[in-house]
C-alpha cells in the first residue's frame, strides 16, 4: 500500500517542478471563545505564463525603414535634418507594424485596425516633419500609389461615388 502513494507523487514531481507559480494570499477569520482570530498565509499556486511580445528582426525594420526614407528624400527633396526626423518616424512605424503583424497574425481585424492607427499617426508625424508643400506631394503620390481615386476619372469622367467637375 505504501506504493501507491510514492508512485504517484513521483508521477506528479516532473510536472510541479516546471510550472510557474505566483504567490496567492488567503484570509481566514475564525472565532475562538468569544474572539475573532485573523490568518494570513501565503502560498504559491501556479499561474499562466505570459505570452511574451513578438519582436521582428531589426535588420528588416531598419532595411525598410530606410528605404522609405531614401525613396522620400529623392521625391520629396528632403533637407538633412527632415531625413533624419523623417527616418526616425518610418523605424518607428515599420517597427510597430512588423510586431503587430507577428502578434495579431491570427486575429486579421484587429491587424488591420492596429496598422491603421499606426498608418494615421505615422502621417500626422510627417505632417509636422515636412513642410505644406512636400506633404501635399507626399499625399498625391500615396493616393496615387494606393489607387484613391481624385474628382475626375482616368477617361476625363467622374469616379464613381464622387461628384463630377460640372456639378
Amino acid at each position: 500500500m505504501m506504493k501507491n502513494p510514492l508512485l504517484a507523487s513521483l508521477l506528479l514531481f516532473p510536472a510541479t517542478m516546471y510550472a510557474q507559480t505566483a504567490p496567492v494570499k488567503t484570509k481566514t477569520k475564525t472565532e475562538v471563545a468569544g474572539t475573532t482570530v485573523k490568518t494570513k498565509a501565503k502560498t504559491t499556486a501556479p499561474a499562466a505564463a505570459p505570452r511574451p511580445t513578438p519582436t521582428p528582426s531589426a535588420e528588416k525594420v531598419e532595411a525598410k525603414a530606410n528605404a522609405l526614407t531614401d525613396n522620400m528624400r529623392q521625391a520629396l527633396n528632403l533637407t538633412p535634418a527632415q531625413t533624419e526626423k523623417v527616418r526616425q518616424i518610418n523605424l518607428t512605424s515599420v517597427r510597430n507594424v512588423e510586431t503587430a503583424r507577428l502578434q495579431y497574425r491570427s486575429d486579421v481585424r484587429k491587424l488591420n485596425a492596429v496598422v491603421d492607427d499606426i498608418g494615421q499617426s505615422r502621417l500626422a508625424m510627417l505632417k509636422d516633419a515636412l513642410a505644406p508643400d512636400q506633404f501635399a506631394k507626399y499625399q498625391r503620390k500615396r493616393e496615387e500609389k494606393m489607387g484613391v481615386p481624385n474628382t475626375t476619372g482616368s477617361q476625363g469622367n467622374a469616379a464613381p461615388g464622387l461628384p463630377s467637375r460640372d456639378e
